[in-house]
């Protein structure tokens, strides 16, 4: 089977897509770095080739708009970017949260590395919780992560995770998203983004005060349906053999009893609960190659975009 995880740490339970190397609680950054796989470099070097034919003899010249990323530790080529991108290294992803850690409260709570080097992320939880009705329990995290092949801006982005089910949700405020997103082609400044993030209470109090509102409004089964066929919409028009016509069942299915929480006084026949069965399925139940696919699906390819259109939908419930 493919992985894509090549190394990751975490802490306390075991994280829902079941990998990594655990950790006793409050390591320095330094531990994190070496057991989540982050101790090396991402180093550059011009671009050059051969102009040999077949393997026979030609002289070697080089190509100066652009440049290979290659990892220190095994030389291993991560990607071919242009002279303009700006590389983010792995201590600093984990930097980012050293004053948060031993200052403001934060605990890291997974880090690791994707697709051989050229994902990488963190994950901490802020302290920061929130309890719905029927004692339904969220904890409030940062989520750092940068890609240098192209594939990821280096964002940071306020998640919310359901303590019952390990549900994993972007908290979507206004128009930033609940996200910081630094281009490749602009300089990662750490202070700058947590600045802009905003690591603050009133941040974590207005997304469950949204979630509040869904766990109180009522939803029927024919809304429930055209909410799940906007949220699926752009499958629906790309499906021609009932794939999608499956996974909303199956969602529908999590949300009329079957799934972790779908019980509790907060999900049971809520527009909470509905949204919960969508992050459920993302997260736990959609066909991947591996846990490690489905994991970066959901923090950053087309389950993200799934469970971020999920949340903008349900939210209309309650306008």
């Amino acid at each position: 089977m493919s992985h894509l995880i090549e190394t990751m740490a975490y802490v306390n339970e075991t994280p829902w897509h079941g990998l990594g190397n655990q950790l006793t609680a409050r390591q320095p950054i330094e531990v994190w770095a070496k057991q989540a796989g982050m101790d090396w470099q991402i180093r550059e070097t011009p671009v050059c080739f051969s102009t040999g034919h077949a393997g026979g003899p030609g002289a070697t010249a080089s190509f100066p708009e652009n440049k290979v990323l290659f990892r220190s530790d095994t030389n291993e080529p991560l990607s071919v970017v242009s002279q303009r991108f700006k590389v983010v290294q792995p201590n600093e992803i984990l930097e980012f949260y050293r004053d948060l850690t031993e200052v403001s409260g934060f605990e890291l709570e997974t880090a690791g590395v994707l697709k051989g080097g050229r994902k990488i992320w963190a994950l901490a939880r802020t302290g920061q919780s929130s309890t719905l009705k029927g004692d339904d329990v969220s904890n409030a995290y940062v989520l750092l992560a940068t890609a240098c092949d192209g594939t990821l801006a280096t964002t940071a982005q306020f998640t919310s995770i359901r303590v019952v089910c390990n549900n994993t949700l972007a908290v979507a405020l206004g128009a930033s998203n609940g996200a910081v997103k630094v281009r490749h082609s602009t300089s990662f400044d750490a202070q700058s983004v947590k600045r802009q993030l905003g690591i603050s209470v009133s941040t974590w109090s207005s997304f469950m005060y949204q979630m509040k509102g869904l766990s109180e409004r009522k939803v029927k089964t024919h809304e429930a349906m055209i909410y799940l066929s906007r949220v699926f919409a752009d499958e629906r028009k790309a499906d021609s053999g009932g794939a999608s016509d499956r996974t909303m069942a199956k969602v529908m299915a999590l949300f009329d009893g079957h799934g972790r929480g779908a019980e509790l006084a907060s999900s049971k026949g809520t527009a909470f609960g509905l949204l919960n069965a969508v992050t459920e399925f993302v997260d736990h139940e959609r066909r991947a190659r591996s846990a490690d696919h489905r994991l970066d699906s959901a923090w950053f390819g087309q389950g993200l975009s799934v469970k971020e259109k999920a949340l903008e939908q349900a939210l209309i419930m309650i306008v």
